[in-house]
């Protein structure tokens, strides 16, 4: 594995790599890195200098690439090692010979969500191991829900940022639209379907238009990819499997925007809102994720809430780093230290009274 300078600058290295899907097709995928930076390494050697806390995977949204530096550098100044990975047609894996943003099922970002991982444990060999932790935004936290429900064992800790569980409306208006694709996804997968685009959500973020982030429009387009029937195919199977449970172990974190706003024109609350999602079935089905699932909506903020106004990110940086706290650092109590929890917060001239009375019931029985 060789590791370059990335796009993003200082600090940022990556490294492209192929992996074969189920389907036995190889595919490119890239995988992009920020190490954090510790004020005195714990050790030499390989890895000197890693994050003590572990890592975390970042997958991104669908007609989308990795350029948020500034949520990488969040990650590392909790702790973590940040990785973030631009999938098969994505970004900086995007091939001439291939439909940007295409897949015909979500499984096949199996195999470089696994390569993925055996590379960032690679690569921070030597360092405390720490804990894996899965990001996803949108479709790719669509993905990273998915993948976790068939890897529960190599991650143990799941944040999804306005991940993509469910159609507008409900779960009728998806099947039957599911059922009628069927056989144009099953005989001509790659098919372009003619919807309506709309580019208010471009609109509200990069630094082209009227928002703050400078994107490249050729990593990611102001009216997305074409949509096709069997990339649309698979993801109304990954939402069908959203509905039915997926039995999440892990604790989970999901973040949206505390509104959604649609339409076929420009609106001013789109400033403001989620103009790409119907957050209100999004936490209704992310309550079903798992046994641990903690629900943050973020008043003001955007599809992407990393990407949203200044005051209303660091309202969602906040709420992620209590989240950090109070699950990805907390450590479970020794054997035996629950043994008298009360004792702990008594005042200490309760506790000698309490050592007294000991001493006389001892020279009462004696």
């Amino acid at each position: 594995m060789e590791w370059t300078p990335d796009i993003l600058g200082k600090d940022f290295l990556s490294c492209s790599f192929e992996s074969a899907g189920p389907d036995g097709v190889v595919r490119r995928a890239t995988l992009i890195r920020h190490r954090a930076e510790l004020a005195a390494p714990p050790h030499d050697g390989p890895g000197a200098g890693n994050a003590p806390y572990g890592a975390v995977l970042f997958l991104h949204g669908w007609s989308d690439y990795f350029f948020n530096t500034e949520l990488a550098r969040f990650w590392a100044g909790q702790g973590f090692d940040f990785y973030a990975l631009d999938m098969h047609n994505h970004g900086r894996s995007l091939q001439s010979d291939s439909p940007g943003g295409y897949v015909a099922d979500l499984t096949y970002y199996d195999a470089e969500i696994n390569e993925a991982m055996d590379l960032i444990r690679a690569d921070r060999a030597g360092s405390p191991p720490g804990s894996m932790t899965l990001m996803g935004h949108s479709t790719g936290g669509l993905v990273a829900a998915l993948w976790a429900s068939r890897h529960q064992g190599d991650i143990q800790f799941l944040v999804l940022d306005s991940p993509w569980l469910e159609m507008h409306g409900n779960s009728l208006v998806r099947r039957a639209v599911h059922t009628m694709l069927g056989p144009l996804a099953k005989l001509r997968p790659e098919t372009v379907l003619r919807l309506p685009e709309r580019g208010f959500y471009f609109r509200s973020i990069s630094s082209s238009a009227e928002g703050e982030w400078a994107l490249d429009e050729k990593y990611r387009p102001p009216m997305a990819f074409p949509v096709r029937a069997g990339w649309l195919s698979a993801i109304f199977a990954g939402h069908a499997q959203v509905s039915h449970g997926l039995n999440l172990q892990m604790p989970v974190l999901v973040l949206t925007s505390a509104a959604s706003a649609n339409g076929m024109v420009w609106q001013e609350s789109m400033r403001r809102s989620d103009a790409v999602l119907d957050v209100g079935i999004i936490a209704l089905r992310a309550m079903a994720l798992g046994r641990t699932v903690t629900l943050e909506r973020i008043d003001g903020g955007l599809h992407d809430v990393f990407l949203s106004a200044p005051a209303v990110r660091q309202d969602a940086y906040a709420r992620l780093a209590r989240w950090i706290c109070g699950y990805m650092r907390y450590r479970a109590p020794q054997s035996g230290a629950l043994e008298h929890p009360a004792r702990e917060h008594q005042p200490k001239e309760h506790q000698a009274k309490e050592h007294q009375a000991k001493e006389h019931q001892q020279e009462g029985d004696a």
